[in-house]
């Protein structure tokens, strides 16, 4: 390490004109020479060499002349072959390969490189794999030399061993002449894997006496046509397919081409195989043969399909695919009749399977939407509105049939509201209304939108919903959960029971018109007390008009409450009340009944003795 010139020394000079050689004293690196300089013993000897007086000193034969290294050795190289095992971690196929190289040993200079032979398209870096230097032996700074390397041993080079095997015939008899006993070679270790994918040495195989050409002259555009159906009815969507094999007399090729109908529904895609020799049978494979080839050839095949391998009423196997034979053509009948006599030809009926019929399941509803239209989601991937009854419709259109409900609760709070149920005949949806009561602390509104409301107990299968004739006075309707009393009804269901009679059971008829006879009987004895109705209307009404504007005298009534607390008084809705309550009312409402006016309107609103019809008493009270 310590080493920094690393020339080579002057050997040739100039000296008056003329050249001369000379010896180095200094080698490569700087250091001294003593190859060209006497010994010590050398030296001695001339110190004690007395001269001689008879024939005087003898002559000394001029020294040899000087022939550097690099001279001397100018293309002398030493080659070795070797090899290397390197691991291959990541492969099933192969655990290590074997890599042949050749060592080169340069003498002229002392140095090494190391090469490998390039293969093709064996995708390894290969080629130089060290360069030509001086390749460390140790870490002391030693070198390999060519006394270090022989056949048969083991040689480290940074860090990868090779195992020299053998060395050319130069290398040999360089080395026996400097003394150095050579070990006997050793055979050179191949790739097992390489040489597993070598290929085989051909084989040149005698031409067969069947002649191609005469063949091809002979049957051309001779084609053998089978009629034939495939079953796959085994795999999920599948089914008896025809199909059409042609088998070609020329050169022994298959064809598969589909037949299709018009709307089957497939691609057109005629043909399934295309044409070509179809292997019967195959040779032996080894595990190393790949499952899957472009191109089989003879050496892979011991016997291929031919036209006896065709026959009616027979299967047949085409790559993986077997076909049922059924029938044939004319002329396919004439070929076998004439080449192998066969003379059955009866085609065979094919029967088509019935398609099973798969139950369809419908889910369990899940409470989203109307049910009709939720279960057109089972039916379709597009699913269609349910048809609805535009007859229906039109005849029922505007016609809703209300009813007063009570909701069935244990609270207490909630026995005191009332709802409003409309049941609409154009298509029996029900919407329920609470009317807002002030003060009660609950908010109003809409309950219920428009649906329709199934009874407790139906199922997706058999549905049903709530229709007039379920819907009587008394009656519990559960609408999602909730339980509702029917309570009152208008004149208008009535009435439309009434007139369509025949549509309606006589129980829920019947129910209404015992609702109703108290109020009947009420407006009849109304209308007798007044024996002059058209001059008490005109009374009335001219009466009402005073009244009003007396009462526009007291700004302090509020008209809209005077209406609200004689509507929620009149519990059933019939429009007559007690007069001890009327009163007891009108004193609450602070209502002046001690008026002369007032007292006048009350007296012909009394029906009686001891009722009062409030309808025609409010009409002094305008909203």
């Amino acid at each position: 390490p310590q080493k920094t010139s690393f020339h080579r020394s002057q050997t040739l000079g100039y000296k008056n004109g003329f050249a001369f050689s000379r010896l180095p004293t200094v080698g490569v690196g700087g250091e001294r020479l003593y190859v060209n300089q006497l010994s010590q013993a050398e030296l001695d000897e001339l110190s004690n060499m007395r001269p001689t007086l008879t024939y005087g000193q003898a002559k000394q034969a001029p020294p040899s002349g000087f022939i550097p290294a690099h001279v001397a050795f100018d293309k002398k190289i030493l080659k070795f072959d070797a090899y290397f095992q390197e691991d291959v971690p990541l492969s099933a196929e192969e655990h290590y390969r074997i890599r042949q190289v050749g060592i080169y040993y340069y003498l002229e200079d002392d140095s090494m490189s190391v090469i490998e032979p390039v293969v093709q398209n064996s995708g390894l870096p290969q080629g130089k794999l060290i360069r030509r230097h001086r390749v460390p032996k140790n870490d002391h700074g030693d070198h390999y030399h060519w006394k270090d390397l022989n056949r048969g041993m083991n040689i480290t080079m940074y860090g990868r061993t090779y195992r020299i095997v053998d060395c050319d015939p130069f290398t040999q008899v360089f080395l026996e002449s400097q003394g150095i006993e050579l070990n006997p070679p050793e055979k050179m270790v191949f790739d097992p894997y390489t040489e597993l994918r070598q290929m085989p040495m051909r084989k040149y195989v005698t031409p067969s006496d069947f002649d191609q050409l005469k063949q091809f002259l002979t049957y051309d555009k001779q084609v053998l046509r089978f009629y034939a159906m495939w079953d796959d009815t085994g795999s999920m969507f599948g089914e008896n397919r025809p199909y059409i094999i042609h088998y070609y007399l020329a050169d022994g090729t298959v064809e598969v081409r589909e037949v299709y109908k018009q709307n089957d529904g497939r691609d057109p895609f005629p043909i399934l195989i295309k044409r070509q020799r179809l292997p019967k049978t195959f040779v032996d494979k080894k595990k190393t043969f790949p499952s899957c080839v472009l191109e089989i050839s003879d050496q892979e095949v011991l016997e291929w399909y031919t036209a006896k391998d065709f026959a009616v009423g027979k299967t047949t196997t085409l790559l993986g695919r077997t076909f049922f034979i059924y029938d044939c053509d004319e002329f396919t009948r004439n070929f076998y009749r004439d080449k192998f006599g066969i003379t059955d030809f009866q085609p065979v009926e094919i029967k088509k399977k019935p398609l099973e019929e798969v139950p369809q399941v419908i889910p369990p509803y899940n409470g989203f939407g109307i049910l009709e239209d939720s279960l057109q989601n089972c039916f379709s991937l597009l699913p269609k509105p349910p048809r609805k009854d535009i007859i229906k419709m039109l005849e029922n259109h505007h016609k809703v049939l209300r009813y007063q409900v009570a909701l069935e609760s244990p609270n207490p709070e909630d026995r005191k509201r009332h709802f409003i149920l409309s049941y609409f005949l154009s298509n029996d949806m029900i919407s329920i209304y609470e009317p807002p009561v002030r003060n009660s602390g609950i908010i109003g509104g809409k309950y219920l939108g428009k649906t329709r409301v199934a009874k407790p107990g139906s199922t997706a299968e058999n549905a049903m919903y709530y229709e007039p004739s379920d819907l009587t006075i008394g009656a519990t309707i559960e609408v999602f959960g909730h339980r509702f009393v029917i309570t009152d009804a208008d004149e208008y269901v009535l009435n439309y029971m009434e007139s369509n009679a025949e549509s309606f059971p006589a129980a829920t008829l019947q129910s209404l018109r015992d609702h109703f006879r108290p109020r009947q009987v009420v407006k009849e004895n109304a209308n007798s007390d007044i024996p002059t109705l058209g001059t008490s209307k005109q009374e009335l009404d001219e009466l009402i008009v005073q009244v009003q504007e007396e009462l526009k005298l007291h700004k302090y009534l509020n008209n809209k409450n005077i209406r609200e607390a004689f509507l929620q008084c009149d519990e059933d809705g019939s429009g007559i009340l007690d007069k001890a309550k009327f009163l007891a009312l009108c004193d609450s409402l602070s209502v002046p009944t001690n008026a002369f006016l007032v007292n006048k309107l009350i007296d012909l609103c009394s029906c009686g003795e001891d009722k009062i019809n409030y309808h025609d008493f409010l009409r002094a009270f305008p909203s």
